[in-house]
This record gives structure tokens, C-alpha cells and sequence, in this order.
């Protein structure tokens, strides 16, 4: 039976009808994992369903000796009343009359129950999910700090955040993807603060998937609401695994999109300089994240322009004043400048890679192989010169140093635009390489926010929020590209202290 028809196919009166249609379309007995149970109380029979390894058995077992205390006279009149509001307590509880919702139920862990002669089934939320504790996100560490993240299960991940903002106004909008995968995905925002517009944009947006199943979850989602553009590989939206960073942009009017079964969830919208910025900043002193901000803003621009413009240098050292002369190679190898850097970039990126296949035990030996055995006896065959090895250190670190990974992969791909625009002309192809990159980066937008905001258009007062880390007590104003309902976060006047 197809999609269209089975959305109308009601709870039927007659037990054995349903359960016939149940076994057909959730493949009972084929499915080793879809458990089924029968039995008499009261002399009434009785069918519940589970997905097995997906509900506490300890539950179950409580709620089966509930039921075998039935006597015939409990369930002669209003049976589902009966069981829902004299047995089954303490467990969500609930009542639906058709099919696919039932479907959805059973397969996503709770429990169906089925009592002869009712036009409704009795959904119960005992469910036990397969999932690893909260731990702190490899990404995103911090020295001092919380440990916990985001998890691959929907549930303890909007509690994390439930946790940390205890207000009534936060708001949880659930909504199903996926044709056949049917994933759970979660709008998250708080009613009086987030723009409404924005609010209703991402949920018609999610609304409008159509898709079997989105098995790559949050960037599946995003690229349906944004639009994979492939020649823009710049991120137009957030990821975190961390409950105090999606908390943080809550309060700043922003959406927080959670899927299910992925520790990571996309912050909307967001701009360049959101990428720009890490939790540690602000588990410092004021003075100090400043610093580290400037510094990680130093190893983003060398990760980006220091190798293409030290290609271009290096290719015309007679234009250049004595006293930058050194930027030169003494000896450029066999091979020429060019394609030596590019080589360099291909071999990063394949130990790169070739480290997030390693097992753990062996990438410390995989960094030794690459940097002795490969790097110094490239250096000492001739194949790349010594000035190169030592641009593309220091390019890999600013890489590394920027703290989110899909601006990382953007930036690597521009550096290798800029790389192809200066080996085709020099520094006229640098110059013209670095004005489409912002021509690029001015045209984005995320959801209708420029991705160049504060920068373009001009707000001094928010660009200086992004160039320095201020404290939090001078910080009162929420941004005002998100057209927040509620602009003030301190009402108490603390700015004007």
C-alpha cells in the first residue's frame, strides 16, 4: 500500500484486521527485531508491539503484570480508559486511531497496544535508547569549561539545553523528514525573543523535504533549505556539539535545528565572523580572549592569503625592495615553484585524511612518517624546497587554529584559487583572485543575513563585539541583523554602570 493511502487507514474494530495490516507493512515474523505479543485478560486479547532493543524491559514488565491484574469486568466497559488512566502510570501515555502514526510510533521505540473491539491503540513511551553518555566534543575543547555535548540521541540533546535555559518561552517544535526514514528534526527558539519571520522561513523550509530519508541528517537538512550552491563552499550555517554554544545564540534571537541520530546541530543564520569564534574566548578573562581572538584571526588570514602571496613573491623577486628579498628560495629544487606547492597542498590534505582513517594508537606514528621520512627527504632529493615546507607549516597550523572545520575546508579551497589565480599572472592574478573571493562573500547570505555583517553593511558597535571579546556585563545588546523582538538582555541598564 502506497504513502498516500495508508495515511487514512484508520484503527479498525475488528483485532484481527489490524493486525494483519500491521504484520504485513512492519514484515512480522521476517523482522527478527519486531516483537509481538498476544495474550487474553479479561477475556479480551491483547497485542502489543516494540522494536526490540528499543524499549526498558523493566517497564515492560511492569506494565505486563499491570495488565495481567485485569480482571474480565475492568474491560467490559471503556476498556482504553481502563488501561490508560487505572494501569499504565508514570509512562507518557497516549491514544491514536490510524495507522501511520501508529507506525511511526512503534518504529521510533515506544510501545503500541492493541485491545480487541477499540478504534484506538494505546502508544507507550518506554523507551530505551542505544546511546553513548554526554562527552566533550573533539572539536570544540576547552581548558576549562563544560564536558558535556551533544549526543546522537534527540531527547538528551534538546535536555542538555533544556538545562541550561530554564525558561518557559523556549520553544521545541518536532517535525518528521524522510518519506521512509522519517527522522525526527527539532526547531529550537525562544517565542520572545527570535524574529517570527525567521522562525517561520526554517520550519516551511523543513516542511517542504521531500526526500525517502536523510541517513547524513543535519547536512542533509541544510542543503535543502539553503540550497547546495557547489560553486559556494563557504558554510551559511553553524554547526556545534556544544549546549553552551546553542544556548548562547538562542539568546541572541538565533534558531537551533536539531536532527536526530547526529551529535551536531546547525545553528541559523550566521555569518563569516560566527565561524570565527570559540567557546574558550569566553571561559577567559575579557583581556585575554581578546588576545586569543586576534590570534585566531592572524592564523585565518595566513591560512588563507600567507601562501599565495609568498608564491608570488617568490616568482617575481625583482619586484620587491631589498629588504624583503628573503622571501625568495636559495635553491628551488627540480622541480618548478608551482608545481611544488601544489604537491604540498595534495600531501596535506592525504595525510589529512589519512589520519581520520588511522586507528588512534598509530597517527602518532603516521605524523612521524610524514614529517621525517617524507617532508626531510623531499627537502634533501631536491623534489621541494626548504622555504615551502616551512609556508605550508605554518598555513596547516592557521588551519588548524580556525575553529570551525567548515570554514577551514572553505578557506583551503579558496587558498588553492588564490594558488591557480597567481600562477596564471602573478600578483595582477592575486589581486583578481582576492576580489572575487569577496565579491563571493559579499553576495552570500544566510536566510536574508548578510554573510559579511557587521563588515558589510557597516555597524560599528556590532563589528567592535566581533574584533574584541568585550565582557558580558557592557554587552547588552542583542544583534540587530536578527530583528529580535526583545533587543535588550540586560534590562537593569548594566552598560550604563
Amino acid at each position: 500500500m502506497d504513502n498516500s493511502s495508508e495515511s487514512n487507514v484508520k484503527v479498525s474494530k475488528h483485532y484481527q484486521k489490524n493486525l494483519d495490516y500491521l504484520n504485513r507493512e512492519l514484515g512480522v515474523p521476517d523482522n527478527f527485531d519486531i516483537v509481538l505479543r498476544e495474550m487474553t485478560i479479561g477475556g479480551k486479547k491483547i497485542a502489543i508491539y516494540s522494536v526490540n532493543g528499543m524499549v526498558d524491559t523493566q517497564v515492560v514488565s511492569i506494565i505486563l503484570d499491570a495488565l495481567v491484574e485485569l480482571e474480565r469486568a475492568d474491560l467490559v466497559v471503556n476498556a482504553l480508559q481502563t488501561l490508560v488512566k487505572g494501569r499504565i502510570v508514570g509512562l507518557q501515555v497516549s491514544e491514536v486511531d490510524t495507522m501511520d502514526k501508529i507506525l511511526y510510533f512503534i518504529l521510533s521505540g515506544p510501545m503500541a497496544l492493541f485491545v480487541e473491539g477499540q478504534e484506538k491503540a494505546i502508544i507507550v513511551d518506554a523507551r530505551s535508547f542505544p546511546a553513548r553518555s554526554p562527552s566533550e566534543p573533539d572539536i570544540e575543547r576547552v581548558t576549562r569549561g563544560a564536558r558535556d555535548g551533544f549526543t546522537e540521541t534527540l531527547a538528551f540533546n534538546t535536555a542538555l539545553i533544556r538545562r541550561r535555559l530554564r525558561d518557559p518561552k523556549l520553544r521545541m517544535k518536532l517535525m518528521q523528514v524522510g518519506r521512509r526514514s522519517k527522522t525526527d528534526v527539532c526547531v529550537a527558539y525562544i517565542e520572545d525573543i527570535t524574529n517570527d519571520d525567521l522562525v517561520k522561513e526554517i520550519s516551511e523550509e523543513i516542511q517542504k523535504i521531500k526526500i525517502d530519508g536523510i541517513p547524513m541528517a543535519e547536512k542533509s537538512v541544510e542543503e535543502f533549505i539553503l540550497g547546495s550552491k557547489i560553486w559556494n563552499p563557504y558554510p551559511r550555517v553553524r554547526y556545534t556539539e556544544r549546549p553552551d554554544v546553542a544556548a548562547v545564540h538562542l539568546l541572541e534571537g538565533h534558531v537551533v535545528v536539531l536532527v536526530d541520530t547526529s551529535p551536531s546541530v546547525m545553528i541559523a543564520p550566521a555569518t563569516f565572523w560566527s565561524h570565527t569564534q570559540h567557546a574558550e574566548e569566553y571561559r577567559q578573562e575579557p583581556i585575554v580572549g581578546a588576545y586569543l581572538r586576534w590570534v585566531r584571526f592572524m592564523g585565518i588570514f595566513a591560512a588563507l592569503f600567507l601562501l599565495p602571496l609568498w608564491l608570488a613573491c617568490a616568482l617575481n623577486p625583482h619586484l620587491l625592495p631589498e629588504w624583503l628579498q628573503f622571501l625568495g628560495v636559495q635553491e628551488v629544487g627540480k622541480i618548478g615553484l608551482i608545481p611544488q606547492v601544489f604537491l604540498a597542498e595534495f600531501g596535506v590534505d592525504l595525510v589529512r585524511m589519512a589520519a581520520i582513517h588511522t586507528p588512534g594508537p598509530l597517527t602518532v606514528a603516521l605524523g612521524l612518517i610524514a614529517t621525517f621520512m617524507i617532508g626531510d627527504v623531499a627537502i634533501k632529493v631536491g623534489l621541494f624546497a626548504q622555504e615551502i615546507i616551512v609556508y605550508i607549516a605554518i598555513v596547516t597550523v592557521g588551519t588548524f587554529a580556525t575553529p570551525s572545520y567548515e570554514l577551514a575546508q572553505a578557506n583551503r579551497l579558496a587558498r588553492l584559487f588564490l594558488l591557480l589565480m597567481v600562477a596564471l599572472n602573478n600578483f595582477i592574478g592575486l589581486a583578481i583572485g582576492v576580489l572575487i573571493l569577496f565579491f563571493l562573500l559579499w553576495r552570500t547570505k544566510s536566510f536574508g543575513v548578510p554573510y559579511l555583517w557587521p563588515l558589510l553593511p557597516l555597524d560599528i558597535k556590532a563589528l567592535g563585539t566581533v574584533l574584541v571579546r568585550s565582557p558580558l556585563p557592557i554587552k547588552n545588546k542583542r544583534p540587530s541583523i536578527l530583528k529580535p523582538k526583545d533587543t535588550i538582555r540586560q534590562p537593569q541598564g548594566h552598560d550604563e554602570k
